[in-house]
This record gives structure tokens, C-alpha cells and sequence, in this order.
């Protein structure tokens, strides 16, 4: 969740939303996000929303966050019902940060309970926070798994010392395995994440956090190359030739080493940086997103979702904790989305995904690229045959040309 927030048009201070995003809604799944916007330790490439306690100082508490997220789960449930969207259980909740668990794991299970008495929760529905592997413990994990959690994704990113420090990340490489075992003991799912291309980071340092990572047995991995967005340390230390530049051409070679590691492995993948040991362990919330299902994002600048309107919240938490305080939405803006813009981004999200996008469903000029797609080895001809778009590991590499090629003119 980039700390940038887009432009919009202003939020009304009961968050009502637009008739639109009750057309519809019925047929649509219902998931939370929960942003919890604290850090240990802001690491040198990160652009989210989050805070270190010396850089939030006095004006924000991390003891009191959980009760100002609870009173947020309550309002939206007001303004769903009072803006005409039906009562949906959700199907999906997923804890993400900053770090989640540096909170108590009580403070998570209760925003948790809260939700659950708004909404309800659907049988057998995913239920997921992100750790840092030294932000846990055994009866942290065990509390979180009594109290409703289902899965764990663990912020392992490398496991090669040298690029950790430059990641700047606190864990050890070793307590990534003890955290593991930590949540298979208390019956959670575990997915870990990693980043590829860190300056520094070569070809065998890479191919040993990927074998690190298989060796713990994850029933999921997401694999991200390394973007460095400006403002952040990183940034500046590569502006200032502190360390190199990133190279797309190292990038595509570690994806594609990572690749066929992973599939050897029996992980596939279902979207361009995810992977997962059978379809049942793919991260539900994600698909969610990629198609188009509403969902409510509390927490500082969260973002939400409800048929084709678009609202987030304002960025600071003191400001977010004073909005619900004086029982106003924390909403800074939204937008509702016209046909266009959602036709550009159902084609922008479903490529990227291994089911694929119906080719019948591309406009004119996108069904046209069809052959030449083929013909440039980047989508499957098999499943072109079946009307399916499914882009080849080369189309998985250049997935935003491929997206480029298929929108309307």
C-alpha cells in the first residue's frame, strides 16, 4: 500500500458512498483488509504507509490502535448498510503492514472478533497476517490461531546476510525456519515472501534464498522484484552511487531461475509473482483484488473497494484515530470508476493471472494482437484455442507490454 495517496474527489464526513457500489453487490464476495502501520524499523526500500515510534513520537499509540480500529470495523458496517450493500459474510481477511505483529496477538484478534460480529465470516474463509519471522513466537502464533487466523505470511525477502543488511531488515536468516515450525505447530498455512534484485544480491545468492525458502516447505511463495520508489533511502543511496543501480535484465534472469526452481518444487504459479503448492493454497484475499471483489480496508490510508467506487483513508494515524474519535469516516477522498477505466483495469489484473482472461472478452484492437502474441511466443497457443489468454514464462517476463497490447485504443 504505497503512502502516496491518489487524487480524488473529497470523502463526505458519514462516508456514504454512490449508488453505484450497491449495484451488484449481492453477487460479489466480501473480504477486510487491516492495515497496521508499524515498524520496528522502516526498511531502506519501502514506500508504504508506516511508522517507526520515533517517527510517530507522542501522537499516535500502539496501545490504544487496536480499539481505534474496532471503532472503524463499526462505521463500516453503518455506512455499508445505510449506503444499500447488503450484509455479506467475508470471505477473506488479511492482516498487513507495517509489521501486524508487532502488536499483541490479542490486539490482532480482537479488530478480528469485531469484524466477525459485523459481517460474519464464511465457512472455511482465509484468514491471514503478515509477520517478520523475529516479531513472533510460539504462543503468539498459537493465540493467533485460536483466535481465527488460518495463514501466515512470513517477510523472509533473503536469506543471505549481506542482502538483508542492505534491505535493511532486522530478522536472522535462522529464525526464518524456527517461525515456520512455530506456525505448522499451531495449524496455520504459511506462505513466505521474497525480493529479487537487491543491489549486491548475485545470481547465487539469489538461487540460495530460493532454495533456503523451498527447503522450509511454504504452501506458498510470493517472489517480487525490487522496486526502488522515490523518496525512500534506497533511492537515494543508488542517486548518490552508494550502491548499483537495478538491472531488468538481472531481474528477468532471477525470475526465471526462481521459476523453474519453484515448479521442480511442486509450486505453480497463478499469478506473475505468486505460487502455490495446489489451488486451494493460493492467497484468496489477493485473487480477490485481481477480480474485482469489494472489500472494506481499515487502518491509515487503507484503501476500499465497493463496485467500482474507490475511497481511502487519510495517511497519519493521529489524524485516522481523530476522524473516528470525533465519529466521523476517516475517508480523505474516492472516485467511482466509469465503464472505460473498469474494462482497462479488468484487463490489466486478469492477464496476469494463470486461468487467464477470455480472449472473446477483448475489445477489437486487443483480440487482434492475438496472432502476434502467439506468433512472439507470449501467450499459450493451446489456450488460445481454447479462448483463453494464459501468457508463457517470456510473457510473464514483459506482462505489462502484453497488457499494453490487449487495451482498448
Amino acid at each position: 500500500m504505497p503512502s502516496v495517496l491518489p487524487l480524488g474527489d473529497p470523502a463526505p464526513a458519514d462516508g456514504i458512498l454512490p449508488a453505484q457500489a450497491a449495484v451488484g453487490a449481492d453477487s460479489r464476495p466480501f473480504g477486510l483488509y487491516a492495515h497496521i502501520p508499524f515498524c520496528a524499523v522502516r526498511c531502506g526500500y519501502c514506500d508504504f504507509n508506516t511508522y517507526t515510534a520515533r517517527e510517530l513520537g507522542g501522537g499516535a499509540s500502539q496501545d490504544e490502535y487496536a480499539a481505534t480500529a474496532v471503532a472503524e470495523v463499526r462505521l463500516a458496517a453503518r455506512v455499508l448498510a445505510d449506503s444499500g450493500l447488503p450484509a455479506r459474510p467475508m470471505s477473506t481477511v488479511f492482516f498487513g503492514g507495517g509489521t501486524p505483529t508487532l502488536l499483541p496477538a490479542r490486539d490482532l484478534t480482537t479488530i478480528l472478533r469485531a469484524a466477525v460480529e459485523a459481517w460474519g465470516l464464511q465457512e472455511g474463509a482465509e484468514v491471514t497476517t503478515e509477520a517478520n519471522p523475529d516479531s513472533v513466537t510460539r504462543d503468539s502464533l498459537q493465540e493467533l490461531a485460536d483466535g481465527g487466523f488460518t495463514r501466515v505470511s512470513f517477510g523472509m525477502q533473503s536469506a543471505v546476510p549481506h542482502v538483508l543488511r542492505v534491505l535493511d531488515r532486522t530478522h536472522r536468516p535462522e529464525r526464518v525456519p524456527q517461525a515456520v515450525a512455530w506456525a505448522r505447530e499451531a495449524g496455520l498455512a504459511v506462505s513466505v515472501d521474497l525480493i529479487y534484485g537487491t543491489p549486491g544480491e548475485s545470481m547465487d545468492d539469489w538461487e540460495t534464498s530460493v532454495r533456503t525458502a523451498l527447503s522450509y516447505e511454504p504452501d506458498h511463495i510470493s517472489a517480487y522484484a525490487l522496486i526502488v520508489e522515490e523518496g525512500t533511502k534506497l533511492a537515494a543511496q543508488i542517486r548518490r552511487g552508494q550502491v548499483p543501480a537495478i538491472d531488468d535484465d538481472d531481474h528477468a534472469a532471477k525470475y526465471t531461475l526462481a521459476d523453474g526452481l519453484f515448479a521442480a518444487a511442486g509450486l505453480h504459479w497463478y499469478e506473475v509473482s505468486n505460487w502455490a503448492r495446489t489451488p486451494q493454497d493460493a492467497c484468496r484475499h489477493n485473487l480477490a483484488y485481481w477480480q474485482g471483489a469489494d472489500w472494506w480496508g481499515i487502518g491509515p490510508g487503507a484503501h476500499s473497494h465497493a463496485g467500482g467506487v474507490r475511497w481511502w483513508n487519510v495517511k497519519h494515524p493521529t489524524a485516522y484515530a481523530g476522524r473516528l474519535q470525533h465519529g466521523q469516516s476517516p475517508a480523505a477522498g474516492r472516485e467511482t470508476l466509469d465503464a472505460p477505466t473498469r474494462e482497462m483495469e479488468r484487463i490489466m489484473l486478469q492477464t496476469r493471472l494463470a486461468e487467464g482472461i477470455r480472449i472473446s472478452s477483448l475489445g477489437p484492437a486487443g483480440r487482434r494482437e492475438v496472432p502476434l502474441l502467439i506468433a512472439q511466443e507470449l501467450i499459450q497457443p493451446a489456450a488460445a484455442f481454447r479462448d483463453l489468454l494464459v501468457l508463457t514464462l517470456k510473457g510473464r517476463l514483459l506482462a505489462d507490454a502484453v497488457v499494453r497490447r490487449l487495451l482498448p485504443d
